[in-house]
């Protein structure tokens, strides 16, 4: 057995605990919550060192040094994945069609004399069917490599996805809105259709990837599939995806609001891809050096 000292990231002692030479970093994490319940598992980034990265719970002491201290900080209040995504999905999906059901709710007197145009309504199916596989996806499809976020974080996500669902809403449901021509609408329609199958195809191809109650990791390669061919290109092609599905959102309703939402994902997304794809050469020595991040060829 090892004795661990274990310190707060401010360097305060919380106490000792034994474990064995091959406990991982999860039993690690159980001890201390059995001295310090007020820091359940759930809530503890477990570092090496006082300023150092987190330690993954499947590494072992082994990993800690020969100082035998580990540095623990308290995430704060946790919430599971699951019901934050639920939670962010629904909420743009229920305001969505409150604003174009409702329109007098929010337009007046103007609203009484129009109705949804044919692009509008078009609109609204795009919107529907992206937010409904979204939940769909978190229920039945993914597998998270952690099981809770920061709550905090909660707020600031639903802000996101809320404000932006309301915005674009409120545009492209506006009884003076105006329609783009009838070829454009037809190419973000299919543009839009497209992406959200291969977003799809890449959420299922990841799934198949990882073994239930695992956290294996492997190079993901295209299957059978034609839309995972996109995995030739980029690294992360569900973000390629989301962000073709969006564009196409965008030419099917002209909506300076989408375009914006569009670009605000493309831009949050490429952060995400860019450190997956540092990860992802950092860790596997053969990953294929043809692939860009994002945008094929570009980012």
């Amino acid at each position: 057995m090892v004795q661990v000292e274990v310190f707060t990231t401010s360097n305060k002692k919380i106490g000792e605990i034994s474990v064995s030479e091959d406990a991982k970093v999860r039993e690690i994490k159980k001890q201390i919550a059995a001295i310090s319940p007020k820091l359940p598992v759930e809530r503890q980034s477990v570092r090496a060192e006082q300023k150092g990265k987190d330690l993954q719970d499947e590494l072992n002491v082994q990993s800690l040094g020969s100082t035998r201290k580990i540095y623990v900080k308290d995430l704060g209040p946790q919430i599971g994945w699951n019901t934050v995504f639920i939670l962010e999905y629904a909420g743009p999906l229920v305001l969505y069609n409150i604003i174009a059901t409702q329109p007098w709710v929010f337009y007046g007197d103007i609203a009484d004399e129009s109705s949804l145009s044919t692009t509008a309504l078009l609109a609204l199916g795009c919107w529907s069917i992206h937010y409904m596989k979204r939940i769909y996806e978190t229920i039945f499809i993914h597998r998270f490599s952690h099981g809770t976020m920061p709550l905090r974080n909660l707020f600031k996500n639903c802000g996101y996805y809320w404000g932006f669902a309301m915005y674009v809403a409120y545009h492209v449901n506006h009884p003076l809105f105006t329609p783009p021509p009838c070829t454009m609408q037809i190419v973000g329609l299919i543009l839009f259709a497209v992406c959200e199958l291969g977003n799809l195809s890449i959420h299922i191809l990841l799934r198949d990837l990882r073994p239930p109650g695992t956290k294996v990791r492997k190079i993901p390669m295209p299957n059978t599939n034609p839309l995972t061919k996109l995995y030739n290109l980029v690294s992360c092609p569900n973000y390629t995806y989301e962000f073709g599905a969006w564009l196409g959102f965008t030419l099917l309703t002209s909506c300076v609001p989408a375009g914006l939402f569009a670009l605000a994902g493309l831009y949050q997304m490429s952060i995400w891809a860019l450190g997956k794809h540092r990860n992802y050469k950092k860790e596997f020595s053969d990953y294929p050096r043809n692939r860009k991040a994002i945008l094929p060829f570009i980012l």
